[in-house]
Protein backbone atom coordinates (compact mmCIF):
# COMPACT_ATOMS: atom_id res chain seq x y z
CA UNK A 1 0.00 0.00 0.00
CA UNK A 2 1.07 3.36 -0.75
CA UNK A 3 2.71 5.15 2.74
CA UNK A 4 0.47 8.14 2.45
CA UNK A 5 -2.72 5.92 2.45
CA UNK A 6 -1.19 3.64 5.20
CA UNK A 7 -0.19 6.98 7.24
CA UNK A 8 -3.85 7.95 7.32
CA UNK A 9 -5.41 4.55 7.61
CA UNK A 10 -2.93 3.89 10.30
CA UNK A 11 -3.49 7.14 12.35
CA UNK A 12 -5.89 6.92 15.22
CA UNK A 13 -5.69 10.97 16.88
CA UNK A 14 -5.69 12.16 12.99
CA UNK A 15 -3.64 15.20 14.35
CA UNK A 16 -1.18 14.87 12.38
CA UNK A 17 1.88 17.07 11.75
CA UNK A 18 3.63 17.74 8.39
CA UNK A 19 6.19 19.93 7.36
CA UNK A 20 8.07 21.23 4.40
CA UNK A 21 11.50 22.03 3.85
CA UNK A 22 13.37 22.95 0.68
CA UNK A 23 16.27 20.15 -0.91
CA UNK A 24 19.41 21.95 -0.94
CA UNK A 25 18.60 25.06 1.11
CA UNK A 26 20.83 26.08 3.41
CA UNK A 27 23.07 23.53 2.28
CA UNK A 28 22.74 21.16 -0.87
CA UNK A 29 23.93 17.78 1.22
CA UNK A 30 21.45 18.39 4.21
CA UNK A 31 18.34 16.84 2.83
CA UNK A 32 18.82 13.37 4.61
CA UNK A 33 19.69 14.73 7.63
CA UNK A 34 16.69 17.41 7.59
CA UNK A 35 14.25 13.62 6.41
CA UNK A 36 16.08 11.57 9.33
CA UNK A 37 15.50 14.34 12.11
CA UNK A 38 12.14 14.77 11.46
CA UNK A 39 11.61 11.19 11.45
CA UNK A 40 13.42 10.53 14.77
CA UNK A 41 11.37 13.53 15.95
CA UNK A 42 8.05 11.83 15.07
CA UNK A 43 6.83 14.22 12.05
CA UNK A 44 4.42 11.84 10.32
CA UNK A 45 4.79 13.07 6.76
CA UNK A 46 7.53 15.00 5.24
CA UNK A 47 6.97 17.61 1.65
CA UNK A 48 10.34 18.05 0.03
CA UNK A 49 10.30 21.25 -2.04
CA UNK A 50 11.54 21.02 -5.55
CA UNK A 51 13.82 24.42 -5.86
CA UNK A 52 11.91 26.80 -9.17
CA UNK A 53 13.07 29.98 -10.20
CA UNK A 54 9.85 31.32 -10.40
CA UNK A 55 7.85 29.62 -7.31
CA UNK A 56 4.22 31.74 -7.70
CA UNK A 57 2.42 30.06 -4.86
CA UNK A 58 5.29 30.91 -2.43
CA UNK A 59 6.20 34.13 -0.35
CA UNK A 60 9.75 35.22 0.44
CA UNK A 61 10.92 33.13 3.02
CA UNK A 62 10.42 29.58 0.75
CA UNK A 63 11.58 31.58 -2.41
CA UNK A 64 14.35 33.10 -0.38
CA UNK A 65 15.32 28.75 0.38
CA UNK A 66 14.33 28.16 -3.32
CA UNK A 67 17.35 30.33 -4.43
CA UNK A 68 20.04 29.64 -2.16
CA UNK A 69 18.87 26.04 -2.77
CA UNK A 70 19.58 26.83 -7.17
CA UNK A 71 23.00 28.61 -6.32
CA UNK A 72 24.20 25.78 -3.93
CA UNK A 73 23.60 23.59 -7.25
CA UNK A 74 20.30 21.42 -6.01
CA UNK A 75 18.66 20.32 -9.30
CA UNK A 76 15.46 17.27 -9.51
CA UNK A 77 18.03 14.16 -10.71
CA UNK A 78 20.70 15.26 -7.20
CA UNK A 79 17.74 15.52 -5.30
CA UNK A 80 16.15 11.87 -6.92
CA UNK A 81 20.12 10.96 -5.48
CA UNK A 82 19.81 11.98 -2.39
CA UNK A 83 16.31 10.18 -1.53
CA UNK A 84 17.33 6.95 -2.92
CA UNK A 85 20.58 6.64 -0.94
CA UNK A 86 18.56 7.23 2.33
CA UNK A 87 15.31 5.03 0.60
CA UNK A 88 15.78 2.61 2.97
CA UNK A 89 15.93 4.27 6.42
CA UNK A 90 12.61 6.17 5.42
CA UNK A 91 9.79 4.88 6.72
CA UNK A 92 7.34 8.00 6.80
CA UNK A 93 5.64 9.21 3.14
CA UNK A 94 8.15 11.29 1.37
CA UNK A 95 6.16 14.21 -1.39
CA UNK A 96 7.64 15.85 -3.54
CA UNK A 97 6.54 19.49 -3.88
CA UNK A 98 7.43 21.39 -7.15
CA UNK A 99 6.09 23.29 -10.27
CA UNK A 100 5.81 22.12 -13.18
CA UNK A 101 8.04 23.50 -15.28
CA UNK A 102 10.77 21.62 -14.06
CA UNK A 103 8.90 18.18 -13.94
CA UNK A 104 8.36 18.56 -17.51
CA UNK A 105 11.66 19.19 -18.12
CA UNK A 106 12.24 16.14 -16.79
CA UNK A 107 9.53 14.25 -18.09
CA UNK A 108 6.82 13.21 -16.58
CA UNK A 109 7.39 9.04 -17.13
CA UNK A 110 10.85 9.76 -15.75
CA UNK A 111 9.50 11.63 -12.93
CA UNK A 112 7.35 9.43 -11.31
CA UNK A 113 9.39 6.52 -11.81
CA UNK A 114 12.48 8.49 -10.05
CA UNK A 115 9.75 9.14 -7.61
CA UNK A 116 9.12 5.39 -6.91
CA UNK A 117 13.03 4.07 -7.00
CA UNK A 118 13.74 7.20 -4.58
CA UNK A 119 11.06 6.01 -1.94
CA UNK A 120 8.73 8.97 -3.15
CA UNK A 121 4.79 8.49 -2.06
CA UNK A 122 3.52 11.89 -3.70
CA UNK A 123 4.12 14.80 -5.66
CA UNK A 124 2.25 18.24 -5.11
CA UNK A 125 2.70 20.53 -8.45
CA UNK A 126 0.37 23.56 -7.31
CA UNK A 127 0.30 24.84 -11.34
CA UNK A 128 -0.35 21.78 -12.69
CA UNK A 129 -4.03 22.36 -14.53
CA UNK A 130 -6.47 19.65 -13.54
CA UNK A 131 -7.83 18.79 -17.16
CA UNK A 132 -3.65 17.95 -17.19
CA UNK A 133 -3.83 16.54 -14.53
CA UNK A 134 -6.48 13.46 -15.51
CA UNK A 135 -5.61 13.23 -19.32
CA UNK A 136 -1.53 13.22 -18.78
CA UNK A 137 -0.16 13.03 -15.69
CA UNK A 138 -2.56 10.93 -13.43
CA UNK A 139 -2.20 8.19 -15.60
CA UNK A 140 1.32 7.60 -15.19
CA UNK A 141 0.97 8.58 -11.85
CA UNK A 142 -1.56 5.65 -11.56
CA UNK A 143 0.96 3.00 -12.69
CA UNK A 144 3.49 3.54 -10.48
CA UNK A 145 1.38 4.02 -7.50
CA UNK A 146 2.21 7.63 -6.79
CA UNK A 147 -0.20 9.99 -5.10
CA UNK A 148 -0.71 13.42 -6.61
CA UNK A 149 -2.22 15.57 -4.26
CA UNK A 150 -4.33 18.83 -5.23
CA UNK A 151 -5.21 21.78 -3.71
CA UNK A 152 -8.14 23.89 -2.54
CA UNK A 153 -8.75 27.10 -1.35
CA UNK A 154 -11.51 29.51 0.15
CA UNK A 155 -12.01 30.63 -3.17
CA UNK A 156 -12.85 26.86 -4.55
CA UNK A 157 -16.35 25.93 -5.64
CA UNK A 158 -18.07 22.97 -3.95
CA UNK A 159 -18.32 21.41 -6.91
CA UNK A 160 -14.53 21.85 -8.39
CA UNK A 161 -13.89 20.24 -4.70
CA UNK A 162 -15.83 17.25 -4.98
CA UNK A 163 -14.91 16.72 -8.82
CA UNK A 164 -11.75 17.00 -7.11
CA UNK A 165 -12.39 14.28 -4.44
CA UNK A 166 -13.69 12.15 -6.67
CA UNK A 167 -10.50 12.04 -8.98
CA UNK A 168 -7.85 12.18 -6.39
CA UNK A 169 -6.02 9.64 -3.58
CA UNK A 170 -3.95 10.02 -0.77
CA UNK A 171 -5.33 13.74 0.74
CA UNK A 172 -6.82 16.91 -0.44
CA UNK A 173 -4.52 19.93 0.52
CA UNK A 174 -6.38 23.09 2.34
CA UNK A 175 -4.63 26.02 1.60
CA UNK A 176 -5.67 28.28 4.97
CA UNK A 177 -6.36 31.41 2.18
CA UNK A 178 -6.19 32.21 -1.24
CA UNK A 179 -2.37 34.03 -0.81
CA UNK A 180 1.02 32.98 -0.72
CA UNK A 181 2.66 30.79 1.71
CA UNK A 182 3.57 32.36 4.90
CA UNK A 183 2.88 32.41 8.83
CA UNK A 184 -0.30 34.03 10.59
CA UNK A 185 -0.83 34.29 14.12
CA UNK A 186 -4.17 33.43 14.17
CA UNK A 187 -7.06 32.01 11.69
CA UNK A 188 -9.83 34.83 11.47
CA UNK A 189 -13.51 34.16 11.57
CA UNK A 190 -13.55 33.72 7.58
CA UNK A 191 -10.82 31.05 7.36
CA UNK A 192 -13.06 29.28 10.24
CA UNK A 193 -15.83 29.07 7.93
CA UNK A 194 -14.52 28.30 5.37
CA UNK A 195 -12.77 24.81 7.51
CA UNK A 196 -16.36 24.03 8.73
CA UNK A 197 -17.49 24.44 5.08
CA UNK A 198 -15.14 21.52 4.36
CA UNK A 199 -15.99 19.94 7.09
CA UNK A 200 -19.74 19.62 6.61
CA UNK A 201 -18.99 18.14 3.09
CA UNK A 202 -18.06 14.68 4.28
CA UNK A 203 -15.64 14.57 1.89
CA UNK A 204 -14.24 10.78 0.91
CA UNK A 205 -10.12 11.52 0.99
CA UNK A 206 -8.22 12.84 3.98
CA UNK A 207 -7.42 16.54 4.80
CA UNK A 208 -4.32 18.22 5.95
CA UNK A 209 -4.61 22.43 6.39
CA UNK A 210 -1.11 24.25 4.98
CA UNK A 211 -0.36 27.92 4.63
CA UNK A 212 0.50 30.62 7.67
CA UNK A 213 0.50 27.48 10.79
CA UNK A 214 3.02 28.61 12.88
CA UNK A 215 1.89 28.14 16.55
CA UNK A 216 -0.28 26.89 19.36
CA UNK A 217 -3.52 28.40 18.03
CA UNK A 218 -2.99 28.05 14.21
CA UNK A 219 -1.88 24.72 14.93
CA UNK A 220 -4.92 23.67 16.84
CA UNK A 221 -7.19 25.01 14.54
CA UNK A 222 -5.97 23.01 11.66
CA UNK A 223 -5.32 19.67 13.43
CA UNK A 224 -8.93 19.99 14.71
CA UNK A 225 -10.27 20.77 11.36
CA UNK A 226 -8.68 18.08 9.33
CA UNK A 227 -6.81 15.35 9.20
CA UNK A 228 -3.29 17.22 10.76
CA UNK A 229 -1.48 20.69 9.62
CA UNK A 230 1.48 20.91 7.21
CA UNK A 231 4.36 23.65 8.17
CA UNK A 232 6.68 25.11 5.62
CA UNK A 233 7.80 29.04 6.28
CA UNK A 234 8.39 28.64 9.85
CA UNK A 235 9.86 25.49 9.63
CA UNK A 236 12.17 27.15 6.60
CA UNK A 237 12.80 29.80 8.68
CA UNK A 238 14.39 27.86 11.86
CA UNK A 239 16.51 25.61 9.89
CA UNK A 240 18.21 28.48 8.10
CA UNK A 241 18.30 30.39 11.11
CA UNK A 242 20.33 26.98 12.89
CA UNK A 243 22.24 27.00 9.56
CA UNK A 244 20.91 23.69 8.44
CA UNK A 245 21.09 22.20 12.17
CA UNK A 246 18.04 20.29 11.68
CA UNK A 247 17.93 18.70 15.43
CA UNK A 248 18.20 22.38 16.66
CA UNK A 249 15.51 23.62 14.20
CA UNK A 250 13.08 21.12 14.93
CA UNK A 251 13.09 21.71 18.63
CA UNK A 252 12.78 25.32 18.27
CA UNK A 253 9.72 24.67 16.10
CA UNK A 254 8.03 22.17 18.59
CA UNK A 255 8.74 24.29 21.66
CA UNK A 256 7.01 27.64 19.21
CA UNK A 257 4.12 25.50 18.55
CA UNK A 258 3.33 25.14 22.07
CA UNK A 259 2.92 28.76 22.46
Amino acid sequence: MNKINQLFDNSKDQKLLSLYFCAGSPTLEGTADVILAMQRKGIAMVEVGIPFSDPLADGPVIQSAATKALKNGMSLSKLFAQLEAIKDQVSIPLVLMGYLNPILHFGIEAFCKRCVEAGVSGAIIPDLPFDDYLNLVKPIADKYDLRIIMLITPETSEERIRFIDDHTDGFIYMVSSASITGTQKSFDDQKQAYFRKINAMNLRNPRMIGFGISNAQTLKAAQDNANGAIIGSKFVTLLNEANGDAEKALDNLLEALKR
